[in-house]
């Protein structure tokens, strides 16, 4: 969620300072853009160079840059930024943004900040319990900023207990984690009236595990987020989703009943005991084609040479579906190719008995497996229809919309 994000990250006189340049580092990795805002004292503690090296921008810190009339824009930084993050933060200025007291521009710009404002305070345990400190906090917060709690541990004064600032990782998190939630919300603001009320959808994702013996199993990379991104937007569109998934690291909306699997037996039954009451079935899941034969109940020994393991089909769910499919019923298939990318999938469009197929090819660099991103091809009955390379979330939009065209046929002929 943090690719592609404006962020100002504003850096106060704490010995927490040096953690900055932690937190800088882990925002540009997940694609954010950084522009450091750092207080005078702030500079006592780590110097611009540094900061500037990292995020491969000036660093601001007075209003004015040279004595030639050349200023920096608060205001223009508030209309920039995606979020205002201050870390690490003082008692001070949290006085100072709390009362509106704008002597620097760090203050400043959070005064003219349209984005979101994220706050992690830094400083001892006896100055962060002040009821003074709390009231600033409870101020902050009444005025709809997110506070990001220091944590507990060894203080530079020699003492222990909260007011450390929290670990840079846990405070990107935390801002990804907020930033997405305020997506989500708008995008839900946003969104139609639902086009898939009353439709009943069954999507599969992830990959499936076929053990090999209690430690080790056949498997993929798949990561999940092509289907979870297909069940979230039929979510969003008023459908009732049952998301069937093999092993991810992934939550999904609350709204969608989820089933976790491991297995592709365990997939192939729920599948096809969900299937019947279904509109459609999108088979996004990285099934495993074969599994071992025989499952060892004990870890097997390394011994000899080589290991040989017999290999056998698993069960084919998207068949097994396409035989089970009625008039009503429409069927969304992947293929996942490495080579005779078309003429594979016009295959199994045929074998699958499904409406069509979504190719994607593992020859596109950044697609697929583990990305953020893909770039498909929709092959159907009625020809090919290719498109750009695009977040994970906008190709689910483009592969629901052709399922709804044909749900909108389906219900329409029964009028």
């Amino acid at each position: 969620m943090l690719k592609g994000k404006k962020i100002v990250l504003g850096i106060t006189g704490s010995i927490a300072a040096y953690k900055s340049c932690l937190i800088i580092r882990g925002l540009i990795k997940r694609g954010a853009e950084v522009q450091v805002v750092i207080t005078p004292s702030g500079k006592e503690f780590i110097t611009p160079l540094t900061l500037s090296t990292l995020t491969h921008k000036p660093v601001i810190s007075e209003f004015f840059s040279q004595r030639d009339g050349t200023w920096h824009s608060h205001v223009d930084l508030g209309l920039w930024a995606d979020a205002m993050l201050i870390a690490p933060c003082t008692a001070s200025t949290l006085g100072k943004m709390a009362h509106g007291v704008a002597d620097n521009m760090l203050v400043t710009t959070y005064l003219s900040m349209k984005a979101p404002v994220f706050i992690a305070p830094a400083m001892d345990l006896d100055m962060y319990r002040h009821p003074s400190t709390q009231h600033n906090l409870d101020i902050l917060r009444s005025y709809g900023n997110h506070i990001i709690e220091p944590g507990n541990g060894f203080l530079a004064s020699g003492l222990e207990g909260k007011g450390r600032m929290e670990e840079p990782e846990n405070i990107i998190e935390a801002l990804d984690k907020a930033l997405e939630q305020t997506e989500e919300a708008a995008h839900d603001l946003q969104a139609p009236s639902p086009t898939l009320s009353g439709q009943r959808i069954l999507i599969t994702a992830g990959p499936t595990y076929e053990k090999i013996d209690p430690v080790r199993f056949v498997g993929n990379y798949s990561s999940g987020k092509m289907g979870f991104a297909l069940a979230e937007e039929c979510r969003r569109r008023g459908a009732e989703v049952t998301l069937i998934t093999g092993p991810v690291a992934l939550s999904c909306h609350p709204d969608i009943h989820r089933v976790d699997v491991e297995s592709c037996e365990q997939m192939y039954h729920a599948a096809t005991q969900a299937f019947p009451q279904e509109n459609a079935a999108i088979l996004c899941a990285a099934v495993a084609d074969f599994k071992p034969a025989q499952v060892a109940d004990k870890k097997i020994k390394r011994e000899g040479d080589g290991l040989h393991i017999d290999l056998v089909p698993t069960q084919d769910i998207a068949a097994a579906l396409g035989r089970m499919k009625t008039e009503r019923q429409h069927i969304v298939a992947f293929a996942l190719e490495t080579n005779n990318e078309e003429k594979n999938a016009e295959e199994k469009l045929r074998k699958k008995n499904a409406d069509f197929i979504v190719l994607n090819s593992t020859r596109i660099p950044g697609t697929t497996f583990r990305s953020d991103d893909n770039q498909i091809a929709i092959i159907s009955a009625q020809g090919r229809i290719d498109y750009p390379k695009k977040s994970k979330e906008k190709v689910a939009t483009d592969i629901i919309d052709q399922l709804q065209l044909r749900l909108n046929h389906t219900d329409n002929s029964t009028l």
